[in-house]
């Protein structure tokens, strides 16, 4: 029995010495003469002014404030939005403009950070132009999007909780994905549920759970008001149309008293600190799948 017991402490150690970060993997603490550091800031990016200054521009800041001295930018992922705002005259570059002009200047040790909610398509695509980019920087790493580990949740739930209409019901309402990583929003939901939030929901635009979801679940608990409120990082296009608009006159419709919230998730600083700790966490070791952590861990305890 002795004997598993000390297998077991040994593996368990081994996995703990895994997870510690080596001080030689902090991408900005050990720069050499000719070497300069960056960390680009992605988003999706919108249209209105109003909600860019509110989150955005305030995740930018506090970004600046969380690794002072490192050069940052800004990038876009939108095509749509840069060709909209071009025309208003206000210029953005998107992720590899962005870094083929880091790389121009002579940068070579980036940190991307991204605002992105999911572990979705944004993301993937983003890492992929990330990766595309990877040969002309000494090292470049990318943050974690804000759901990502079961901790993030709870952070979040923590986070959206005080956003709940006393004596109705609240459904966040995301941006949605056809693809099966709209299940995040389910294990959103389902912790929400689970925490004691029972009057909390969560819905999407254009994946699962969806509007019938949520109402669905509303009606069943006799709840007569609704609170509305974008579980998006900004209050931009689908705040005000689908949501505000749509998600509103058809719930109404159906004999709810409905109160949008255009508030974006960017405009909660609990949000943003998560967003913030996710690019420490980055920069301090690098992110590995988790095929890479199998096998570090098999090399290790060979």
């Amino acid at each position: 029995m002795k004997k598993y017991f000390f297998m077991w402490l040994a593996l368990c150690f081994c996995i703990g010495a895994q997870a510690l970060p080596k001080a030689e993997d902090a991408l900005f603490g050990h720069l050499r003469p000719g070497e300069k550091g960056a960390v680009l800031m992605v988003h999706f990016g919108s249209t209105y002014d109003e909600t860019r200054v509110k989150t955005y521009e305030a995740l930018n800041e506090a970004m600046r404030e969380a690794f002072p001295g490192i050069e940052q930018r800004e990038a876009y992922t939108s095509r749509i939005v840069i060709k909209r705002l071009k025309a208003r005259g206000i210029e953005k570059q998107n992720p590899v403009e962005a870094l083929q002009a880091l790389q121009q200047e002579g940068f070579t040790h980036v940190l991307v950070q991204s605002s992105n909610i999911i572990d979705g398509t944004e993301i993937t695509v983003l890492r992929q132009e990330v990766e595309q980019m990877s040969a002309h920087f000494k090292q470049i790493r990318i943050g974690k999007p804000l759901l990502y580990s079961p901790a993030d949740y709870e952070r979040v739930v923590e986070a959206l909780a005080p956003k709940a209409l006393e004596g109705g019901a609240t459904i966040f309402v995301g941006h949605g994905t056809s693809s099966p990583n709209t299940a995040q929003y389910a294990m959103l939901d389902y912790m929400l549920k689970a925490t004691g939030h029972a009057d909390m929901h969560v819905a999407t635009i254009e994946g699962y759970p969806t509007m019938e979801t949520a109402e669905a679940l509303v009606k069943a608990s006799g709840r007569k008001k609704i609170r509305l409120i974008p579980f998006l990082f900004v209050a931009g296009d689908h705040a005000n149309n689908d949501i505000a608009v749509e998600w509103k006159e058809a719930l109404t419709a159906k004999g709810y008293e409905v109160e949008p919230l255009m508030e974006g998730l960017g405009e909660n600083e609990a949000i943003r600190k998560l967003f913030i700790e996710h690019a420490q966490a980055a920069a301090t070791a690098p992110w590995r799948s988790a095929a890479e952590e199998k096998k570090a861990f098999i090399q290790n305890n060979q």
